[in-house]
C-alpha cells in the first residue's frame, strides 16, 4: 500500500541510485525478455522511500507528481501482461502522457552495450527489464542532486521531503495521500534562509539552488541538448560540478555515458567488482570503464545492481544537524 516501504537502504548515494524500487503486486507470468522493469527504470527517480513525489502502490502502480511546462501533473503508470497502463491529471497530464514513452526508455538502447566482464554480463542478463528513463525535466533532479552534495542520504532526502512538502502543493487527481508536486522556480528562490536551514541544508548548497531557480527556463533547455553540451549548460552555475550536472542529466536526457565522477563510493565499488581494487579512484574507475565507451553509466549501474560491493571497513558518516546550530 502507499504508506508501506522496503527496508532501509544503506546511506550511499551510489548503492540507492543502483538499486531498484520494489513495485509490489499480485503475482504474475514472468515477463517478457523485453519487458520494461518500472522498479530498475524509475528507481532512480525516488529520493528516498518517503519522497512525496513518487509512490508505489499495491495494484503495481507507480505514480509520479512532475512539475511539466504545462504545470503541475501526476502520472500513475503499470505494466499488465505486458502492456503498458497510464492516466495523467493536472495542467501537465498530456505532457506527461506524450512522454511517457521515453520515460519508460524509447529512447534508450541497451542492445548497444557489450559486456566485457562476466559480472556484467550476468547482471545484463538479470536485469533485462532495465531502461535508462528520460524525463525531460532538469529542474526536478537537479534539485534534489544539489541537496545530495556532501551529506548523506538521509540527510539529502529529509530536506527534499520537507521542503516539498512545506512548499509544494498537493498532486492533481487521485493520488496516494501525501503526494505533491514539487515547487515552482520562483516559489525555491522565496523560501527565507531559516528555513533551508531547518531541513538541514547550508547556505552553499541553498545559495546553488537559488541560482539554479533564477535561470530555470535556460537549465530546462539543457533536456533537450546532448548529454556533454546539456552538462555544460548546468556547469555554468557555480556550485554545480560534474557530479551534480551527471546524476542530473541521467535522469532528464536518459544519458548512457554520463558516468558519476567526484562520488565517495563509486570508484571504489566498480574498481572492486571489476578489477578487485576496492581503493580505485576516479582515474582508474574510468580506465576500466573504457570499454563501455558511450555505455559508462549503464555499465556503473549493472555493477552497483550486481551486488558485487567492498565489505564496509566503516562505521557510516554521522549525519549533521546544522538546524540545531
Amino acid at each position: 500500500m502507499a504508506g508501506r516501504f522496503p527496508p532501509r537502504t544503506p546511506s550511499t548515494r551510489t548503492t540507492v541510485r543502483g538499486g531498484h524500487v520494489p513495485v509490489p503486486g499480485p503475482a504474475a507470468e514472468p515477463p517478457a525478455p523485453d519487458a520494461v522493469d518500472l522498479g530498475l527504470t524509475l528507481g532512480p527517480l525516488r529520493r528516498g522511500p518517503a519522497d512525496p513525489t513518487f509512490r508505489t502502490t499495491s495494484d503495481g502502480s507507480v505514480w509520479r507528481a512532475s512539475r511539466t511546462p504545462d504545470g503541475p501533473g501526476t502520472l500513475r503508470v503499470a505494466v499488465r501482461a505486458g502492456a503498458v497502463e497510464a492516466e495523467a491529471w493536472g495542467p501537465g497530464a498530456q505532457w506527461l502522457l506524450d512522454g511517457l514513452p521515453r520515460l519508460l526508455g524509447s529512447e534508450d538502447d541497451p542492445a548497444a552495450f557489450v559486456p566485457r566482464h562476466r559480472v556484467l554480463a550476468a547482471t545484463h542478463r538479470r536485469r533485462a527489464g532495465l531502461r535508462l528513463t528520460r524525463t525531460g525535466l532538469v529542474m526536478e533532479s537537479l534539485i534534489p542532486s544539489i541537496l545530495e552534495q556532501k551529506v548523506t542520504t538521509d540527510e539529502a532526502y529529509r530536506a527534499w521531503r520537507l521542503l516539498v512538502r512545506k512548499y509544494g502543493e498537493p498532486a492533481p487527481g487521485p493520488a496516494p495521500e501525501g503526494m505533491h508536486v514539487m515547487p515552482d522556480a520562483p516559489t525555491w528562490v522565496r523560501i527565507p534562509s531559516w528555513e533551508w536551514h531547518r531541513a538541514g541544508v547550508d547556505d552553499k548548497r541553498a545559495a546553488t539552488i537559488l541560482r539554479a531557480a533564477r535561470v530555470a527556463r535556460r537549465m530546462e533547455e539543457a533536456a533537450g541538448m546532448e548529454a556533454e553540451q546539456a552538462q555544460q549548460r548546468l556547469e555554468l552555475i557555480p556550485g554545480i560540478g560534474p557530479w551534480t550536472s551527471a546524476e542530473t542529466i541521467q535522469r532528464s536526457n536518459g544519458a548512457p555515458d554520463a558516468v558519476t565522477v567526484g562520488d565517495l563510493h563509486l570508484p571504489g565499488i566498480v574498481g572492486y567488482a571489476l578489477a578487485g581494487d576496492r581503493g580505485a579512484d576516479d582515474a582508474a574507475m574510468l580506465e576500466l570503464l573504457a570499454p563501455y565507451a558511450g555505455q559508462r553509466h549503464r555499465a556503473a549501474r549493472l555493477i552497483l545492481l550486481s551486488g558485487r560491493v567492498p565489505p564496509r571497513r566503516a562505521p557510516r558518516m554521522t549525519p549533521g544537524n546544522i538546524a540545531a546550530l
